[in-house]
């Protein structure tokens, strides 16, 4: 059945091609929710970016038809901005959530055998939204329920000849079963013996492969559970590009990933750099304005990757001589950045390592991933749990959502840790705050 969808702003801001995600609908935008991203279009932020995307789509839909009379889109549905002339030039016209209340129940009473459904991702807008009778729904595109996402890794029973083929060949057949390419595996005897193994299914799906092996460690990091084993063959297997690491805190997804970068700079000299960005979020409130210049500005953000160097230099010795991370970022060796300045990069030959991906929106993380060209390795780690993002949650962020999209990518490996390594006391109150 046919519905009226009307949009508020944050939807728009959160995909600018959410227009057109609505199947054979109609949607609805009120001319005062385009007032609204009109105020954040000169944002050098991906907010102002979406803002002057959302413009351009819809001037570019516009050709020789009104808006405000309908625009068949291409996948079967229609496009209208709602624009009651009257108001807009006396200036009455509405902004922000009574517009969007207002031009939803206008709709409503004007065909009330169409179902309206307000889409926000404004929870207390959704809230009052029901309580004047009006039906309203968070955006679901992009949305990955979180108890379905793909973990990355399985258990499963085979013959101890089979076992014992994979630890003296390092390959064996794949069962028959449905498997993604890179799905991590722990095989189990079915007699009941105790002679497990570790493997991974290949690209193609069709063998079950050994591990890669760091007898050293990652500069004196070792893998402590099976998970940071998966974890480390991912990172080590440059046929494998991009690696997602999701975990709660401390299991170890941002000293692995760091960890594993360094290792192939360095020592194994695949990669000419090391790039680690993350996202920037407060956690609590803002300090607000920081002095200085631009690097004293964003030291307090990029501390917690400072922080990853500088146990990594404690626990496997200088790296390239250098005793500290200012030399190594100095040097050239490490870069650190905030993930603002990513958009138009076109970064090669690097390995790259994006932090707090869980805060990100999937057109951030498109962003993300298409800035890496040849030669390059991007790993990115979350937790979908702590998210300081108020625009995503557990369900809509852009990690689980390009965890989701690329499962069955041969490129690509996920690998879901569990237990958490930092201390005891960190595990503790992981598991009971």
């Amino acid at each position: 059945m046919r519905k009226n969808y009307v949009l508020d702003a944050n939807i728009l801001l959160h995909d600018p091609h959410s227009i057109l995600h609505f199947a054979d609908n109609v949607v609805i935008i009120p001319v005062g929710i385009l007032g609204e991203i009109d105020r954040f279009k000169k944002e050098r932020t991906d907010r102002g970016y979406n803002a002057r995307a959302v413009v351009r789509l819809l001037d570019s839909l516009r050709g020789e038809r009104s808006l405000a009379g309908g625009i068949p889109l291409q996948n079967g549905g229609m496009l209208r901005v709602y624009c009651e002339p009257d108001r807009v030039l006396s200036g009455t016209n509405g902004h922000g959530d009574a517009e969007l209340l207002r031009v939803a129940k206008i709709v409503q009473d004007a065909e009330p055998h169409i179902p309206v459904v307000i889409v926000t991702k404004d929870i207390n807008l959704r809230i009052r939204a029901d309580a004047v009778g009006l039906r309203a729904e968070d955006y679901e595109s992009d949305r990955v329920p979180l108890a379905n996402l793909y973990r990355g890794h399985i258990e499963l029973q085979a013959p101890s000849a089979a076992i014992a083929e994979l630890k003296s060949h390092g390959r064996v057949a794949l069962p028959a079963g449905s498997f993604f390419p890179n799905e991590y595996v722990l095989l189990r005897p079915d007699d009941g013996g105790k002679s497990s193994a570790l493997a991974r299914v290949d690209a193609e799906c069709k063998t079950l492969v050994a591990l890669s092996d760091a007898p050293e460690g990652l500069w004196g990091v070792k893998p402590r559970n099976k998970e940071q084993y998966y974890a480390i063959d991912a990172l080590l297997n440059d046929d494998i590009r991009l690696v997602t690491l999701m975990g709660k805190a401390g299991t170890g997804k941002t000293l692995l990933a760091v960890a594993a970068a360094i290792d192939k700079t360095v020592t194994r000299r695949n990669y000419r750099g090391v790039l680690v960005c993350r996202p920037i979020f407060p956690l609590g409130r803002d300090l607000g304005f920081l002095p200085g210049d631009i690097e004293q500005k964003l030291d307090p953000w990029m501390k917690p990757i400072v922080d990853t160097i500088e146990f990594l230099l404690h626990t496997g010795g200088p790296i390239k001589s250098q005793t500290d991370c200012d030399s190594l970022i100095r040097g050239g060796l490490i870069e650190i950045q905030p993930l603002t300045y990513i958009r138009g990069r076109s970064i090669s030959n690097r390995f790259v390592v994006i932090d707090e991906a869980q805060n990100l929106t999937p057109l951030e993380v498109k962003t993300v991933i298409t800035r890496i060209g040849e030669h390059a390795k991007i790993v990115l780690t979350g937790d979908p749990y702590q998210i300081d993002n108020p625009y995503v949650d557990a369900d809509s962020n852009g990690f689980t959502y390009l965890v989701n999209r690329f499962k069955s990518q041969s490129l690509s490996a996920h690998v879901e840790l569990h237990k958490g390594e930092r201390s005891a006391l960190a595990e503790l109150a992981a598991n009971l705050l």
